[in-house]
């Protein structure tokens, strides 16, 4: 502990000098990144050169507010720090000029302040920000993932000095007591894993942070690792101390180059503070860790064919027993987690395990981390208790569904979770509700639907991804997912019949029995869900060979009505790819069928004033159309 408080009081002092300066924190996370934070970055850069002005420009991660990218968080002294949302290069040069020259701090485009004051509203004061709960999510967006002072500063690494002075067993005993379950997908309590890993006594022992996320629309794992790697990377160690690990890896997928990097620039900064390596913080407990790069195959984030792919095979599961705490990378015991589920471990030692079961509902404390994406206002990264409904998740937090559109559906727990209507709403989320519901909790990925998403399409379109990401090995989900396709497929397309139907259901039983690993045994959860939930649908399209959403193309036809169309417009006719809309001989504009590509454009360009572009369907429907 003393070689922690020293380290702790330099770092304190090396940040002080912050706090008389003006820092101008710009988040930099992918999120971010892909929004144009480096230009607004650079734009900074050159109006306080410009204007000679001395400031601290500072890269930080994500604070969850992705709907509002780039953020920009300004901290004066005198002044209530505050975050502005979709800043550009012009208002660079405004609150560079407005607020750092002429010190007024543009309140008209501030988001929210930071922390409480008498002047602006804060992000706690926000609908989302009564039911919002930070526990891992507290620091992230708020340091720079780069400067490990930061996360000193802020206690940082405190948790693992504590533990080095507890003994192994007391801190496997503080997890287990939590009922810390995984946050990966399947909710495995972690204590009982690290246990199971103790039990084996052999010498080498390994530890493994999963951080192959891989699922469409969700990006809690990226998020966090690039936003506040430390905090992972102390839970890793933590749990490396209570199971006696002699070595640990990050898994982290090719498709997160920037994770990649942040995590092992952090690693380097951690070694050269004695927090990983010989005798850390000099405590006899001596560990490394290293960082794979993953190849970016779905199925290797099941927990035996990510194993498989460190050892340098194809990434395939194998049967299981052994478990992995048994006998796993390279036979030996090894323990493997999920990002967020490290990322709690350091709370927990810290505040201990009766803190964390103040949170959440008895059979899974704590918080829950979802990507909010699809048809919601305010997408982004959330932090909830366990126990919060998927309606306060979704139209509080997530401010509901945009354009005045009616809910549908969420698809919860990623591609292989399920799709729940309007009457799951007020289902608590924590594992063992959502699992009654038909769907899973799975890594927290999060997709609102509205009336215009067709839910036959939406669970073609998972199974599509599961399929083309099954390893094979096994028959029910090679064979069986694809043939559940092709069913789902003929259905959308119009080529349906009621006895498909049942085939679908048996199929999707027999695959979720049957085979080897999860990302079999989930796969129908899309079409089992939907089929439970939205049958009426499954029935119009094979019954009417309609499309009741106006969303399956097969099933549908564009068609401009002479009576809304203008002559003086031509804005669909500049908007199509193809050329199919002409100017019929009175002027008006109408489509040639065998040109359109259903690409959508001419009703998104259409003026609010006409609303000329209507879809059809059943196709049919256009003769009676043109008929008048």
């Amino acid at each position: 502990m003393e070689k922690y408080n020293d380290l702790h009081e330099k770092a304190v002092e090396k940040e002080k000098y912050l706090e008389e300066k003006t820092v101008i924190r710009i988040g930099t996370a992918t999120c971010g990144i892909s929004a144009g934070a480096l230009d607004v970055k650079a734009a900074f850069e050159k109006e306080l050169s410009a204007n000679s002005i001395d400031a601290v420009v500072d890269e930080v991660g994500c604070i969850g507010h992705c709907y509002a990218e780039p953020l920009v968080m300004i901290s004066r002294p005198g002044f209530p720090s505050l975050c502005y949302g979709n800043v550009d290069e012009g208002l660079v040069e405004r609150l560079v000029k407005d607020y750092l020259l002429d010190d007024d701090p543009c309140y008209e485009y501030a988001l929210a302040a930071v922390d409480p004051n008498d002047i602006f509203p804060t992000f706690d004061d926000f609908p989302r920000g009564v039911i919002e709960h930070k526990i891992i999510l507290e620091q992230c967006g708020f340091i720079a993932p780069d400067n490990i002072d930061q996360y000193i500063s802020k206690n940082g690494y405190s948790a693992l000095a504590k533990a080095l002075d507890m003994s192994p067993e007391q801190v496997l005993e503080e997890v287990k007591e939590s009922n810390l379950r995984g946050r990966g997908g399947a909710g495995f309590p972690a204590g009982t894993k690290w246990e199971a890993a103790t039990r084996n006594k052999e010498n080498i022992r390994y530890v493994i942070c999963n951080g192959d996320e891989g699922d469409p629309g969700a990006f809690m794992d990226r998020s966090i690792l690039e936003s506040d790697p430390h905090q992972v990377i102390e839970g890793l160690i933590i749990c490396a101390y209570a199971v006696s690990a002699t070595k640990g890896y990050f898994y982290i997928r090719a498709e997160y180059p920037l994770a990649i990097r942040r995590v092992r620039h952090a690693l380097e900064q951690a070694r050269e503070k004695g927090l990983l390596g010989e005798n850390i913080l000099g405590s006899k407990f001596s560990f490394d860790i290293e960082v794979f790069q993953g190849s970016g195959a779905f199925v290797c984030g099941e927990s035996s064919a990510l194993v498989e792919s460190m050892e340098g095979k194809t990434g395939i599961p194998q049967a299981r027993p052994p478990r992995l705490a048994e006998s796993g990378f390279h036979g030996k015991p090894t323990v493997l987690n999920n990002v967020k589920t490290l990322a709690y471990v350091p709370h927990i030692i810290s505040k201990g395990a009766e803190w964390f079961k103040n949170t959440g509902t008895p059979g899974s404390p704590g918080t829950a981390i979802f990507s909010l994406v699809g048809k919601v206002e305010n997408s982004g990264l959330v932090e909830v208790p366990m126990g919060t409904t998927l309606r306060e998740l979704i139209f509080e937090v997530g401010g509901g569904v945009p354009n005045e559109k009616s809910f549908k559906a969420v698809q919860i727990g990623g591609p292989s979770g399920g799709c729940l209507p309007e009457s799951k709403l007020d289902i608590p989320i924590d594992f063992d509700s959502l699992s009654e519901a038909g769907a899973i909790m799975g890594s927290g990925g999060l997709v609102v639907l509205d009336e215009d998403d067709c839910m036959v399409s939406i669970a073609r379109y998972f199974l599509q991804f599961t399929q083309e990401e099954s390893c094979g090995k096994c028959t029910f989900c090679r064979l069986g997912t694809k043939h559940m396709l092709d069913i789902l497929t003929d259905i959308c397309e119009g080529r349906g019949d009621k006895e498909s139907l049942q085939v679908l259901q048996d199929l999707s039983e027999d695959v979720k029995a049957g085979s080897l690993c999860n990302l079999g045994a989930t796969a129908p959860n899309p079409v089992l869900t939907t089929l439970r939930y939205f049958r009426h649908e499954y029935d119009i399209h094979i019954e009417e060979k309609r499309c009741p959403s106006l969303f399956c193309p097969e099933l549908i036809v564009y068609y401009i009505e002479p009576k809304k169309c203008s002559k003086l417009c031509n804005v669909c006719v500049g908007s199509c790819p193809t050329e199919a809309i002409y100017t019929r001989d009175d002027g008006l504009k109408a489509i040639e069928q065998e040109k359109c590509v259903k690409c959508d454009n001419c009703l998104k360009t259409c003026p609010p004033d006409y609303h000329a572009v209507i879809k059809l369907s059943p196709p049919e429907e256009l003769s009676k159309k043109e008929a008048g």
